[in-house]
């Protein structure tokens, strides 16, 4: 098993929560500037996504506590 240091448990929190603010821009937002319609399938798989890593991120800044 991986053991990660403090530091690098703060570090992929962040990323993760970076990865979750580039999920729901890509799925969410990217709908509304393209030329397409707006999928709501689609919108929700990236509200969807971006819950998910938010709380991965949050369950891992709460366990290194």
């Amino acid at each position: 098993m991986v053991r990660f240091t403090r530091a690098r448990l703060e570090l992929l929190a962040e990323k993760f929560a970076d990865l979750a603010n580039f999920a729901v821009a890509g799925l969410v937002f990217g709908q509304a500037v393209g030329q397409e319609t707006f999928s709501p399938a689609v919108g929700l798989a990236g509200i969807g996504i971006w819950l998910g890593f938010l709380a991965l991120a949050f369950a891992i800044k709460g366990s290194n506590r």
